[in-house]
């Protein structure tokens, strides 16, 4: 997972915390990173810090709807390259020009 979020652009247990877990989700996602259930679980957990087997049968089930959610969602708005490369660097894709 090191490996993957460094590829994300993700190096600091800060900057992890930071995006959360559905930012994390997301720079992983458009760096290449395929969408497992258990990787997500593990993110979640560990960004609670709490054990992975502490989680409900529900709590399990609402977590894999969102996860779900969230995939379709990038899939169905993949990010252009340029949104991807400030994502990478962890830039806000929002920035309007000034004059």
């Amino acid at each position: 997972m090191q490996r993957a979020f460094a590829k994300a652009g993700i190096v600091t247990a800060d900057a992890l915390r930071d995006l959360g877990t559905e930012g994390a989700w997301k720079r992983l996602i458009a760096s290449g990173y395929r969408p497992h259930f258990m990787a997500y679980l593990a993110l979640e957990m560990g960004l609670q810090n709490r054990p992975i087997n502490a989680i409900t049968t529900d709590q399990k089930a609402a977590l894999r709807r969102r996860f779900d959610a969230l995939n379709a969602d990038i899939s169905a708005h993949p990010l252009s390259g340029i949104e991807a490369e400030l994502d990478r660097l962890g830039l806000p894709r929002n920035l309007t020009h000034r004059t």
